[in-house]
């Protein structure tokens, strides 16, 4: 009965956090409330959007942010390392570069070069998706490493006991979506690919859910970010065809379809070949569209208290109760889809390596003896 009282206490609490957006962002909004009009798509997109400084809160008007490290190599004066906080919030230059505050580099470091045309210099900085990407990626190893130390000394001393707590919760977690993902979608060959499947799993999942947190040092938006899913994408798709066998890419060449079909214009070799990368491409623009849209409705919802500030009491009063009501709402909601797109990607990624596992079956013929 205790660990039933333990799981539902951090189901409350991750629910707790989830709701703080609302009132995380709300310093935000207000700010910009307090100009004529409020613009909520530029307000919503810098949420958004990455960063060179991770801002914490604001108090008064002193902004407290933990400034990242800034790496460029600039064409004609060549490496340059610092702190972002140079930049004062974006608001000064530093050795010739600057942040953009409008055009094509909106928000990146640019610098002038000789004609005096803005450029962008090559950025590898570390910037608040790239930390929280790190974060995530560390606390993820952590996890994974403990609960296999536990397994060890179970191994080292001989004694194999049922697991509790933590290590039997990840237990669970961890061959539920073994056996119900990945060994029923690839097949046979399911260990092979369970590395990969399991921490692209893990990995969208934990970044889903520190996402929804917005306190440091989580609240990065990494799977909201489309670089992100792009890579998780195209290792999917270097795996599948790495790894096809000769089956799979004789259907792809030569499918078993009517010959009118690839002769003379190879119709279907074409339509095989354009699949090959549609169905990443899905996978890319499904994880990252739903998480941004999460996001963006909850930011959103928030605006709507300040949009209606001009207006009468009673319809701003209203409205901030039916602002906090759905994005708590929503909040909750997302722990769920957080965990429905770690599933759906791991499971689509799995069903493509299936698809590319096909195997020839030779049909034996059987005389019968007269």
């Amino acid at each position: 009965m205790s660990n039933y009282l333990k799981h539902i206490s951090v189901i409350l609490l991750m629910m707790t956090f989830a709701a703080l957006p609302a009132f995380g962002q709300e310093h935000s909004a207000a700010e910009a409330s307090s100009e004529e009009s409020l613009d909520v798509k530029t307000l919503i997109l810098d949420h958004l959007g990455d960063a060179y400084e991770w801002h914490i809160a604001t108090i008064g008007e002193a902004h407290i942010t933990i400034p990242l490290p800034i790496i460029l190599y600039s064409e004609s004066t060549g490496f340059h390392t610092f702190l972002s906080s140079r930049f004062h919030h974006g608001h000064e230059a530093y050795n010739g570069f600057r942040i953009a505050q409008a055009g094509d580099y909106k928000g990146k470091i640019v610098e002038q070069n000789a004609a005096g045309d803005e450029v962008r210099p090559w950025d590898i900085s570390l910037t608040k998706n790239t930390v929280g990407l790190l974060f995530a990626s560390t606390l993820l190893v952590i996890i994974i490493l403990g609960v296999a130390r536990w397994y060890r000394r179970q191994q080292q001393t001989g004694e194999y006991l049922a697991p509790k707590g933590f290590v039997g919760f990840m237990e669970m977690f961890i061959m539920s979506v073994q056996d119900d993902i990945i060994k029923p979608c690839v097949g046979k060959n399911y260990k092979k690919f369970s590395p990969y499947l399991l921490t692209a799993f893990f990995f969208i999942f934990l970044n889903n859910i520190m996402g929804l947190i917005p306190i440091f040092p989580f609240g990065a938006n990494v799977t909201g970010n489309i670089a992100i899913t792009l890579v998780l994408g195209l290792f999917t798709f270097f795996i599948v065809n790495i790894f096809g066998t000769k089956a799979y890419w004789l259907e792809i060449v030569n499918p078993d379809v009517p010959t009118w079909l690839k002769l003379p214009i190879p119709m279907m070799p074409v339509i095989e070949i354009v699949g090959m990368f549609t169905k990443p491409f899905a996978l890319i623009i499904r994880l990252f569209a739903n998480i941004l849209a999460g996001h963006s409705i909850v930011l959103g919802l928030v605006c709507l208290i300040f949009v209606t500030a001009n207006l009468s009491p009673v319809i701003n009063g209203s409205m901030t109760v039916v602002s906090v009501l759905l994005t708590i709402f929503i909040d909750m909601l997302e722990i769920l889809v957080a965990y429905i797109q770690a599933y759906v990607f791991t499971m689509l990624s799995a069903v493509f390596i299936g698809l590319a596992q096909v195997e020839h079956h030779k049909k034996e013929t059987v005389k019968a003896k007269n």
